[in-house]
């Protein structure tokens, strides 16, 4: 069904929608590529919510060479109205032959619909061309869309003996520079990142991306104007982070996670949400689904043991990303993650080894769940 050239072209999109990762959240990361008799006529990527989509851009550079030609998607094209007209719907004015696409898009207001409107139109539709590539590119969407829940990645960092902290606390630095800035990189990914009120409490930290520690790569391609930041997240049980905290000076959205019924704060970037409780703090589940309904779809987790052991516990970790150190902190260390009761090996949660690296002195190992 599909060609060499087919497939090529596939992955110029691919390329062109991972140009979106840090600015389109909480749309996908689609790319669109247009050929006319072999050549490239035109091409795009969705760069952010709101704005045009891949097709458009592409269709746009096109012109009229798009009359006849083939559109390569890394996304079923829309069918639906929301901040912008239906993609599908432009191809079809466009008068291009035949489209195709990486994979069917899960948003239940398309789902096939895209296609089939297409193909009624007379245009020839090919799907599923890269399409384990292309998924991976919107891991965080497939699953909001699927499940309900955002894509949950769990940073943690830990010594050879797999210790996050000395006995008393301290744990500033395990891990060096580079990983610490590599950690930036993947806060700019993500729709939010997800710290506790204990964090907040002993630390005050920002929980932002800082734009001096990106790579240079990526200062050059994004200025810190365009750079979306991602919702910071604060997991405060009983309500006991100030309003004086560091993190509320800084621009950006904020949502405070809380069974506590009389929180509020005086800003107006701070959104309060009520999450009940169960037997080891707020319902990890309901929050994550609070979280799913304000668009966060990518969730980046950046917790002490508790919270840890909560999730993976509770199996809402899809991906676990840990930086390891090569030193040694000993049995009296403060632990990875806190959660037992376990009596059989087939309880352990298990996850699958994707990627190893070394970051400058440390070793990052990515994992996701088996």
């Amino acid at each position: 069904m599909f060609s060499i050239f087919d497939s090529d072209m596939m992955l110029r999109a691919i390329d062109l929608a991972k140009r979106g990762i840090f600015t389109t959240a909480p749309n996908p990361n689609v790319g669109c590529v247009i050929t006319q008799d072999d050549d490239i006529v035109g091409d795009g990527f969705h760069f952010r919510a709101g704005e045009p989509h891949a097709e458009v851009h592409a269709l746009r550079s096109a012109g009229e060479k798009a009359k006849g030609a083939t559109a390569y998607v890394t996304l079923e094209p829309c069918s639906h109205h929301g901040r912008t007209p239906p993609c599908a719907d432009a191809l079809i004015a466009a008068g291009v032959s035949r489209v195709v696409c990486a994979m069917v898009d899960p948003n239940p207001k398309v789902a096939g619909r895209g296609v089939q409107r297409m193909r009624d139109a007379g245009i020839q539709v090919d799907v599923g061309l890269m399409q384990m590539q292309a998924e991976a590119l919107n891991a965080g969407f497939i699953k909001m869309m699927k499940t309900g829940l955002p894509y949950v990645q769990l940073k943690l960092a830990a010594s050879l003996d797999g210790r996050t902290a000395l006995s008393n606390g301290k744990s500033q630095w395990i891990t060096g520079p580079e990983a610490r800035a590599d950690v930036q990189v993947f806060r700019a990914q993500s729709g939010a990142v997800l710290s506790t009120s204990q964090t907040v409490l002993d630390d005050n930290p920002s929980l932002n991306v800082r734009w001096a520690q990106l790579p240079k790569g990526i200062q050059a391609d994004y200025d810190v104007g365009s750079l979306r930041q991602p919702v910071r997240v604060i997991l405060d049980t009983h309500g006991k982070v100030k309003p004086d905290a560091h993190l509320f000076t800084l621009e950006g959205e904020i949502i405070i996670l809380t069974a506590s019924t009389d929180v509020s704060y005086p800003h107006e970037n701070v959104d309060v949400i009520c999450v009940p409780k169960d037997e080891h703090g707020l319902d990890l589940n309901v929050a994550l689904r609070a979280l799913a309904a304000k668009g966060i779809n990518h969730l980046w987790v950046e917790a002490g043991a508790t919270l840890a052991g909560s999730l993976l516990n509770a199996g809402l970790v899809d991906e676990l990303i840990l930086y390891q150190a090569p030193k040694l902190i000993g049995q009296d260390g403060r632990a990875l993650a806190n959660f037992g009761g376990l009596t059989a090996m087939d309880q352990v949660p298990s996850f699958e080894l994707k990627h190893v690296c070394q970051i400058g002195n440390d070793v990052r190992l990515r994992m996701k769940k088996q």
